[in-house]
């Protein structure tokens, strides 16, 4: 019975170890109310972490997010726009902090590479699969020297 015990003690131990948590941190900002806290709360996510760089602020649990998080709730209470929260992290952190940039001049590039990137791979792919139909159509030509030495050879195996 003790073993019995100790097995199930163990084995409750160890999958409590190999048991992976996927918490938020947990912020103790009181809200006005429900509505500005969920609003608050999906401004956040949309919003990158500067010093984490993968995560949004409210997955993050590095002081910058924090910081970043409680300004966030903070603007929210307050009645600013979400274009006036997001200008305001630009202007302090740049366009990095946008999990999707704007379309603008200077990233005209990261919006419309990969759809021009896709369209030369296309017309590369067609001009190399036309050429190589047209090849194929092709009758190989033999020269009269050519033709000689396979019926020579059609004859020796006679």
């Amino acid at each position: 019975m003790k073993t019995l015990l100790t097995f199930i003690s163990s084995a409750v131990l160890a999958f409590a170890m190999v048991c992976q948590v996927n918490a938020t941190p947990v912020d103790t900002y009181q809200f006005k109310n429900e509505a500005n806290q969920q609003h608050a709360m999906d401004l956040a996510r949309s919003l990158r972490c500067p010093q984490c760089q993968n995560q949004d602020i409210v997955d993050s649990n590095s002081p910058v997010a924090k910081d970043l998080r409680m300004q966030v709730y903070q603007m929210v209470d307050e009645g600013k726009t979400d274009n006036e929260i997001i200008e305001f992290m630009t202007s302090r952190y740049g366009e990095f902090v946008l999990y999707k940039p704007r379309l603008e001049t200077k990233t005209y590039v990261l919006w419309l590479g990969p759809v021009a990137l896709l369209l030369l791979g296309g017309l590369i792919a067609f001009f190399f699969l036309r050429k190589q139909r047209e090849s194929a159509a092709k009758p190989a030509e033999l020269s009269a020297e050519d033709e000689q030495k396979i019926a020579e050879l059609l004859k020796q195996q006679k």
